[in-house]
């Protein structure tokens, strides 16, 4: 795999292919192929399920965007012919088996919030001429951290007043939580880098209103979507130079004026609905700094 979408990531954690070749054997089945074998055909089946892709000429187009090896749709239709249906039933027996809380702790999945942003504070530039703000004033920037729900302090990191927010952004990361931000903190390239498995962060994080939004699919509902939620997808995000490289998933959702409010995250087994809810509490260091 070149590169991996957090449903990959998770499989290759909890069912490397190491687990499968005791199928292989009891099923007396030889996989002779190099450039795509049995493994990334599961992979490949997983993710297509998960994204709702209509047949392998649609996963052809797409699988590439997702971070798998790339072969055409006569490849991926020769080996699902070819590799015996009961192997997939006993991954599927062996990942409903997984669906446990200790699978949950090696999977370091988080459950507590980590709300970020700054404030700066002003004083006259005869006071900190070192830190020139607007004019005639100077000032400092508190860039902070606090553990949602609980309202505690959890990390602070002080700049002159024009440091960017997305510059003291990674003091502030912390792999076991949720990581929420505001839109200065929306940058794609950021994005890719939490969804690396080295340096994994779980994020809901809001975009820009005009991000552009690259080869997007919808998510499946069977429900409509109920409150404030308009779409959900999943995409790459920007254009050209600014192109992530990884496919995020977007909530878009609107405030009570009426005005959209863009959510990207990596948090792909919860609902918009809580996706939703997790940015709203991102009011509490609003309250925090007041």
């Amino acid at each position: 795999m070149k590169k991996s979408t957090s449903l990959s990531n998770i499989l290759q954690l909890v069912i490397p292919e190491e687990k499968m070749l005791p199928f292989l054997e009891e099923l007396k089945y030889i996989d002779v192929a190099r450039k795509f074998t049995v493994y990334d055909l599961f992979l490949f089946l997983a993710e297509a399920a998960f994204q709702q892709w209509e047949g392998y000429r649609d996963g052809e187009q797409r699988m590439a965007l997702c971070g798998q090896r790339s072969v055409d749709h006569s490849t991926l239709s020769k080996k699902a012919k070819d590799v015996p249906f009961q192997l997939f039933k006993r991954l599927l027996d062996l990942m409903i088996g997984l669906c446990n809380r200790k699978t949950r702790r090696v999977l370091g999945i988080p459950k507590e919030l980590l709300i970020v942003d700054s404030t700066t504070i002003t004083v006259g530039l005869g006071r900190l001429t070192w830190a020139p703000h607007k004019g005639q004033k100077a000032g400092v920037k508190l860039h902070v951290g606090i553990i949602g729900d609980q309202g505690e302090l959890h990390k602070v990191t002080e700049t002159t007043g024009y440091e960017p927010d997305l510059k003291s952004c990674p003091d502030q990361l912390d792999r076991r939580f949720i990581l929420v931000a505001d839109r200065s903190y929306g940058k794609h390239k950021l994005f890719d880098s939490y969804q690396e498995q080295e340096n994994r962060q779980y994020f809901v994080i809001r975009l820009r209103d005009n991000t552009t939004f690259t080869n997007p699919i919808s998510r499946c509902r069977k429900h409509p979507f109920s409150g404030s939620i308009k779409q959900d997808l999943t995409c790459q995000l920007g254009k050209n130079m600014a192109l992530s490289q990884n496919r995020s998933r977007v909530v878009i959702l609107e405030d009570p004026k009426g005005n959209p409010v863009i959510l990207a995250t990596n948090l792909h087994w919860y609902s918009p609905e809580g996706i939703a809810e997790i940015y709203k509490k991102r009011w509490q260091i609003e309250v925090f700094f007041r």
